[in-house]
């Protein structure tokens, strides 16, 4: 099975980093989030990427081009012939698929463009811009077991801010630090996808998450897999900061 990953925005909202490198290049411990959120599919057996470029997205060539150089030792003997001798190879299982789905090409028209490397089978799809410790497995069984055109993890986050409960007399009753919000459950961004998914969207200037999983939900063939585990998107200097100091400090939740 399949694994797409949408990695062609621009990432305006976190430009401290993007405007040298696409958003899913930007390092968590000094690997791309990309290549977490590949190592979390890994660990579930799932190997064949389709990864949908747009902005900057010969970075992301660049590095797969190179990865396996990148993650073996290696000897250049420049005096017979320029040699390059590999003494461990320790790279992935991976079959990366790499496509150029367009610059201002929207969240559905990047899916509608690899349409022909997914054919007929169920894919599975994500942003290149969030990580978690969903299992992709228990996703996948919920995900058969009704039967509909598409699944989409949905999670409920934790609020902003901190929240008290005061008495008349303005006494801190009780406190508890962003709790839950407000009972919604949002897009987790972890979906299962039939190949019927592609005729629900138009074209280049689609946004899956609007027409598509709106008509999807109206004709009764949208399901929300209720995960409540660690999920943290990287939308913000501030939240790769945090995902930073998380893998640091050896306790990365989505880390398997």
């Amino acid at each position: 099975m399949k694994a797409v990953i949408l990695a062609g925005g621009y990432g305006t909202r976190i430009s401290e980093e993007s405007h040298l490198r696409p958003k899913p290049m930007i390092e968590i411990g000094e690997k791309p989030i990309l290549w977490h959120i590949m190592k979390l599919y890994s660990h579930y057996g799932f190997n064949d990427f389709v990864i949908c470029l747009g902005y900057k997205g010969n970075v992301i060539k660049e590095y797969f081009s190179n990865y396996y150089l990148y993650n073996s030792d290696v000897t250049f003997d420049y005096t017979n012939h320029n040699e390059m001798l590999i003494h461990q190879r320790k790279a992935e299982p991976w079959k990366v698929t790499l496509v150029d789905t367009g610059l201002e090409t929207l969240t559905g028209g990047r899916l509608k463009r690899i349409a022909e490397f997914i054919g007929e089978e169920t894919f599975m799809m994500t942003y290149g811009d969030g990580l978690s410790s969903v299992d992709l497995d228990a996703l996948l069984a919920f995900h058969r077991s009704h039967g509909k055109t598409a699944t989409v993890t949905v999670t409920q986050p934790p609020g902003r801010f901190g929240a008290m409960q005061l008495s008349d007399g303005q006494r801190v009753e009780a406190f508890q630090e962003k709790p839950k919000g407000d009972n919604s459950w949002i897009n987790a961004g972890f979906f299962v996808l039939e190949p019927q998914v592609f005729q629900y969207i138009e074209g280049d200037r689609t946004v899956f998450e609007q027409e598509p999983l709106e008509r999807l939900s109206r004709e009764g063939h949208l399901m929300g897999y209720k995960f409540e585990g660690f999920w943290q998107p990287m939308d913000t200097l501030r939240d790769k900061n945090y995902l930073d100091q998380l893998w640091k400090s050896g306790n990365a939740p989505w880390k398997k």
